[in-house]
Parts: structure tokens; sequence; C-alpha cells
């Protein structure tokens, strides 16, 4: 089981990493993180980043496409190489995912066109310029394509992936290996439970359609 996560300048850790985590306790998985060129590659933070062992060149084929977003991934939108790169993996794939704004890359590839998909909430618009039809789940999926909303649920959609794939006592085995057993303090994970002012100050606002 190959599993490939490429990630690009700015890109979130999280939507990297939770799914990672999660993944590579697969039996027979390999996990590769792939960039551009090999090296350090820095997040949206800035103070920490994830060290790309693979060029997207020397890739071919994986069995699992994880598209993580951050955001780096308005550009990464329009890098033809990368988004020529995961149009070809995905011929390969059993599955192709993506975690937050990783959907708008898929997007840009045309993988989206017509099919319902998931985000951050912040770009629905976005997501949906590229011909995708937004739902508002925390996983979607539709074939072999499976899109996760915003960061942490790269996590749920990495679980739901390992059942498949597994079964679904291996993905709870791995689930209570990280003890992801969420009870968050406060119930303000969405944009409909948090309300205006909360939303404000995340300092996000919904993008318009056309914004890049």
């Amino acid at each position: 089981m190959d599993i490939v996560i490429p990630i690009f300048p700015d890109f979130t850790a999280l939507d990297a990493v939770g799914p990672y985590e999660v993944l590579r306790s697969l039996p027979g998985a390999t996990v590769v993180f792939a960039a551009a060129e090999t090296g350090l590659v820095r997040t949206d933070s800035k103070f920490i980043g994830l060290q790309a062992d693979a060029a997207l060149s020397e890739i071919d084929a994986a069995d699992v496409l994880v598209v993580p977003g951050g955001f780096g991934s308005r550009a990464a939108m329009k890098d033809e190489a990368l988004l020529a790169w995961v149009r070809r993996i995905h011929e390969t794939t059993r599955y192709t995912t993506s975690v937050c704004t990783g959907s708008l890359i898929l997007g840009a590839a045309g993988l989206l066109t017509g099919l319902d998909a998931t985000t951050h909430w912040a770009v629905t618009k976005l997501l949906e310029s590229t011909g995708a039809r937004y739902t508002e789940q925390r996983v979607v999926q539709q074939g072999k394509i499976v899109t996760a909303a915003g960061v942490s649920s790269g996590i749920d959609m990495a679980l739901t992936l390992a059942a498949q794939i597994a079964g679904d006592d291996m993905a709870k085995a791995i689930q209570l290996g990280i003890e992801y057993d969420p009870q968050p303090p406060f119930d303000a994970g969405s944009p409909a439970k948090a309300g205006p002012a909360i939303i404000a100050l995340t300092g996000m606002v919904k993008e318009p359609a056309a914004a890049s």
C-alpha cells in the first residue's frame, strides 16, 4: 500500500500529519512525503516544516493520494506542473483524497467536476468555481475520490479509508492507538455553531467564487 502525500510551500501541517498518523499504521503501508524538490518544505505557520524525501517527478503511481491544503493551496491551484502530476497519479490510485483546501487543488486539476465535495467552510464558493458541488459534511466520498472538510477532519477521512482498506476492526484499533476520542471543550467547530462573533475572531471570511 503506497501512500503519497504531496506537500508544497505554505501547506497546513495537520492536513498532512493527521492522515499520516492514521494511514502509516495500515498493514504493509509505506507513506512518502513528496514535493517539487526534495528537502524541507515550510508550512503556513512558517515555524515548522516537513521533509520531502521524494520529488514529484520520481513518483509515477500511488495506491492512495492525500492532498493537503493550507494558505499555499491558492498558488498550488495555478501550478500546472503540480496539477498535471495530480491528474497523472489519480489515474493509478485506489483512492484520491484531500483535506481542507486540498480539494481546491483536486478541483483545479479537473477531478471534481460534477461531484459532491467538501472543503474548509471559508472557501466553499471557490471550490464550487472549480465545478464541484459543495456539500456540508465532514467527509464526502464519490467513488474513489474522498474529500475532507477543514484541517482536523483529515483524521476522520483517514479512518474512513482505513476501514475500507483493512476493515472496521483495524480502523478501530488505529483509532484507539492514537487515542482519537474527541471531546472538545467547546461546541464551536462549525460556522453555524460558532456564530458571527466567533467567526470574526478567526479573521476568516467566506471567499467569493472569483477569489484566488
